[in-house]
């Protein structure tokens, strides 16, 4: 060996000693990051399963490796526990099997994936009741619950012939499952347009009854508490008060002032925000993870000015974080720690009429505004499918679906960029 390549290998050999005495935990870290290949997010990418995004520098890997397509919830439902001994964190998902949808268990350290139900027929509804560790959802006019950890289920309601019902939401104590009733008209509305381009206009136009409704998971007992001539819709119970339960005026938002809260014993309901400008629009809404506060889409007016917005319930105050027209989200979330925000960006022919806003973004609060980092190009995602952004439990990834690969599919990304050796 050469002097020169003696004395270069001596000084690499003594600056890898010097890091591992001063930083061993970030030396094992960086070389196992650095064995993640540096790729486009697509297609190509998918099939790697693990790969740092070319152009934002963040980890991103497919959280759930099994056949077929497979599916996170709506970014408003909760999709995690704890494993039975309490060590592990689990997310709940749908996943396409020959005897219609299942569901699964994925373990975010593992990456084992277990089967839930196995009762045929394609299964609506995606809710879960941590404390009672059970899934609930419906096949055809039936309510059902599986237990997560035993597999066994359960019958909970069957709807009368004579009305079209649902569930989407659970109680903080998990006793109510709530959701709306329609009419067969409305119903027939829906066959007749099956594209949401075709069925929105008519439906809100139609001014059909709609009724809020509760089911007991315990005694199977049905109320009707609230009644409407009005789309009520994307109803969620707050997760921590029992009794209060977010629905909201459904249709074109600029006509409606679409978010409301009632309380399921008093039947008071609430308008959380009143529009103030013509065209304002205010929508996608969801409880942060302590119930106090209602956070939005807020744009006034629409597709001119944008912010993400929050009511506190118990001050009545209502904060704004202004974002860049190509920084607007579908739909955005907050952190368990309920510090930071993300989105999940949209394609050109959404209501922010973007023209770079194919990203998943991490927020962060500075003064009225919201700064943030691109994690994700979704360039090669086609956003008829929304990505549905949800924080993990621990706070450090963000986990979404999408169809780089033709189908379906589940990831994570780190929301820390990921160092490597250079």
């Amino acid at each position: 060996m050469r002097p020169l390549n003696i004395l270069l290998t001596g000084l690499l050999l003594l600056h890898f000693s010097c890091k591992s005495n001063t930083s061993e935990n970030k030396t094992s870290k960086d070389l196992t990051t650095s064995t993640f290949p540096l790729m486009e997010t697509g297609k190509e990418s998918s099939l790697a399963k693990v790969w740092i995004d070319s152009t934002t520098g963040h980890k991103v890997e497919k959280l759930v490796d099994r056949p077929g397509d497979n599916r996170s919830f709506y970014f408003h439902n909760n999709p995690f526990l704890k494993s039975e001994d309490g060590t592990e964190d689990l997310m709940i998902f749908s996943g396409s099997s020959e005897t219609g949808n299942q569901f699964f268990t994925v373990n975010l350290n593992t990456k084992k994936v277990l089967q839930i139900t196995d009762k045929p027929g394609n299964k609506r509804g995606e809710i879960i009741g941590p404390r009672s560790r059970k899934v609930f959802y419906m096949i055809k006019d039936s309510v059902f619950t599986t237990h997560i950890d035993t597999q066994k289920t359960e019958f909970i309601y069957k709807f009368n012939d004579d009305v079209i019902g649902s569930v989407t939401t659970l109680n903080a104590d998990e006793t109510l499952l709530g959701s709306a009733l329609i009419t067969k008209e409305e119903n027939e509305i829906f066959k007749k347009n099956p594209k949401k381009s075709s069925y929105f206009d008519k439906v809100y136009e139609a001014k059909l009854e709609r009724s809020l409704i509760t089911i007991n998971v315990n005694t199977k007992e049905f109320k009707d508490i609230y009644s409407e001539n009005a789309w009520l819709n994307h109803i969620q119970f707050s997760p921590t008060n029992p009794d209060l339960l977010m629905y909201c005026h459904e249709g074109p938002w600029h006509k409606v002032d679409r978010i409301w809260n009632i309380n399921i014993k008093t039947k008071d309901t609430t308008l959380i925000h009143k529009r103030t400008v013509e065209r304002e629009i205010a929508g996608h809404e969801f409880f942060s993870p302590d119930g106090n506060t209602i956070w939005f889409d807020l744009q006034i007016p629409r597709s001119v000015t944008f912010y993400l917005s929050g009511k506190n319930l118990e001050t009545d105050k209502e904060t704004r974080y202004a974002l860049k027209r190509d920084e607007w989200s579908i739909h955005y979330n907050i952190s368990p720690d309920q510090k930071t925000f993300t989105g999940d960006g949209g394609d050109p022919g959404q209501v922010a009429r973007a023209k770079d806003g194919m990203w998943l973004y991490h927020f962060t609060p500075k003064g009225d505004s919201l700064v943030s980092e691109k994690l994700v190009n979704m360039k090669h995602h086609n956003y008829d499918l929304e990505p549905n952004v949800h924080f993990s439990p621990n706070g450090k990834q963000i986990i979404f679906r999408a169809n780089f690969e033709g189908s379906s599919q589940i990831y994570a990304v780190d929301i820390a960029k990921t160092s490597t050796l250079n």
